[in-house]
């Protein structure tokens, strides 16, 4: 994304197009109104990531002009970026700078932040990292109050935690979470609050039991959990995996079992074609289960055939999006089924043609 895109008078214009553009592709298939969560125009993104650019005179963070893919834009300031991330670049790069141990061969930063107000930063080197850079990181990180993590090939040293624990207000509950270093979490706090509390008024009253496809590090399980008898989760990363489980615990949630599965192999288990011994050597046991509602937030490929034929078995379907085009593809493959009872666009990413979308799938009567 250019910075040069940025620019807080033109956001809600720009977020007008895309919500025009999602209803335009979506309108054969009566789509509701969908309610629409708004980014804050500044000062958003939890998570950035910069090029470390090295000059005789300088070291200055740096990002890459797509136009342009070779030529290096140093970056003084990221107004995306959350305000603590902010802070950081300066004193980072100021040590960076003042460091020998720290700044030789350093070719990449990673920022990652929490509404809670933690922050861990990576750093990526072209060379090994010794006992010299362990002891400048441990000072970086006493000095910033910030975990750090150092990188090279075939290394990795944890100064701290590599990790950060998230906590966030919806509908009165304080959920809690683990954001792992290196793995997927939601870049965009305030938003992500908004998809869990659109999440939850959809879920409220459905009742049953919920299967939960692609978990990740359990962000929807830990919200959605309460308003239902029993929960399934699955998630295929190991990390992702341990962080949810870990956010099963910090929120006292006993109405959950969480599988290492991928989303066919359990479409797989529930239609009885084959038997997983992780099922078995965890005490799940899927005839236990009165699944009313599939709940899926799935990469960008979409839902694959046999996750779509496993949700023709539900009565609801709720769909968290990263990429409208494949969930125009999925609800096409599902309208014979399913007509769309809500909808909703969440902004993850002002400035930018992405759009996170939500709806609510709900089994057609006969008559319809």
């Amino acid at each position: 994304m250019p910075l040069s895109r940025i620019d807080p008078a033109r956001y809600f214009d720009l977020l007008a197009g895309k919500t025009e553009n999602f209803r335009r592709a979506f309108a054969g298939f009566d789509l509701p109104a969908p309610q629409v969560f708004a980014s804050p125009p500044l000062g958003y993104r939890l998570r950035a990531e910069f090029r470390v650019w090295h000059t005789d005179a300088r070291l200055d963070y740096a990002m890459f002009d797509p136009a342009d893919p070779r030529r290096a834009v140093p970056v003084e300031d990221f107004p995306p970026a959350a305000p603590l991330i902010r802070r950081l670049m300066p004193a980072l790069r100021a040590r960076l700078w003042a460091d020998e141990n720290l700044r030789r061969r350093v070719f990449q930063v990673e920022f990652l932040s929490t509404l809670k107000g933690e922050a861990l930063v990576s750093l990526i080197y072209h060379r090994p990292l010794d006992a010299e850079w362990e002891a400048a990181a441990r000072s970086l990180a006493n000095d910033l109050g910030i975990q750090v993590v150092g990188r090279s090939r075939g290394q990795k040293i944890v100064i701290g935690r590599d990790w950060l624990e998230e906590k966030i207000e919806v509908d009165g509950m304080r959920l809690r979470t683990r954001q792992t270093e290196g793995s997927f979490t939601q870049p965009n706090g305030e938003v992500n609050r908004a998809m869990l509390g659109w999440a939850r008024a959809q879920a409220k009253g459905l009742g049953g039991d919920l299967l939960e496809l692609y978990c990740g590090n359990g962000n929807f399980t830990v919200a959605l959990a309460p308003l239902f008898g029993k929960v399934l989760a699955t998630e295929l990363s190991k990390t992702s995996v341990a962080a949810a489980r870990w956010g099963l615990e910090a929120n006292h949630l006993g109405n959950v079992a969480l599988a290492r599965m991928a989303s066919n192999e359990i479409s797989a288990a529930l239609a009885r074609e084959r038997v997983f011994r992780r099922l078995q050597e965890q005490g799940i046991e899927l005839g236990d289960y009165r699944f009313s509602t599939l709940f899926v937030d799935p990469p960008r490929a979409g839902l694959d055939a046999p996750t779509l034929e496993l949700a023709r078995g539900f009565g609801r379907v709720l769909y968290i999006s990263c990429n409208p085009a494949t969930l125009l593809e999925n609800v096409a493959a599902l309208a014979a089924t399913y007509r769309i009872e809500a909808a909703a666009v969440f902004d993850q990413f002002p400035y930018t043609d992405h759009l996170e979308t939500g709806l609510l799938l709900a089994r057609r009567e006969r008559h319809e």
